[in-house]
């Protein structure tokens, strides 16, 4: 189009390309920063999970990621062989596997304390505007997961 009208179908326009390319190009951030730790992106999410809620269930570890449970079993058993979790069947319910940090998971967060500080530098913002982006894609993420299946 040579009009000076914004075109609805210009990629540039596009809110999902602009989440797809940032979310590739902070993952691959990521990456780099977490390499040193031994986990990848989607480990350090479980990580974080355990860090902050305690021992959990697969399910609940896969509610809390906006994951399916088979999705996050893998990421487990990576963890589970690395030493930084284990797996056992819930005592009060033997269908459910509860995953719970070991002392080496538990050690691990104090090294995975400088990430986010690693993170601002080397995207080059503040903890303001990363703020301000984050809650502006929670109100993203809130309005597609209520936006009717149609």
């Amino acid at each position: 189009m040579t009009s000076d009208a914004l075109d609805p179908l210009a990629l540039e326009e596009q809110v999902c390309f602009a989440l797809a390319v940032a979310s590739r190009s902070v993952v691959a951030a990521y990456g780099t920063v977490l390499r040193p730790l031994g986990l990848t992106h989607p480990q350090y999410l479980v990580m974080l999970a355990l860090w902050q809620h305690g021992p959990t269930s697969v399910t609940e570890l896969a509610r809390l990621l906006h994951l399916e449970p088979g999705t996050v079993s893998p990421l487990v058993r990576r963890l589970e062989q690395s030493g930084l979790v284990e797996r056992a069947r819930s005592a009060s319910d033997q269908r459910a596997l509860e995953v719970t940090l070991t002392p080496q998971g538990l050690d691990l967060r104090q090294e995975a304390l400088a990430v986010p500080e690693q993170m601002l530098a080397r995207l080059g913002m503040s903890v303001d505007e990363l703020r301000s982006v984050n809650a502006l894609l929670h109100g993203v993420i809130a309005a597609a997961e209520d936006a009717p299946n149609r």
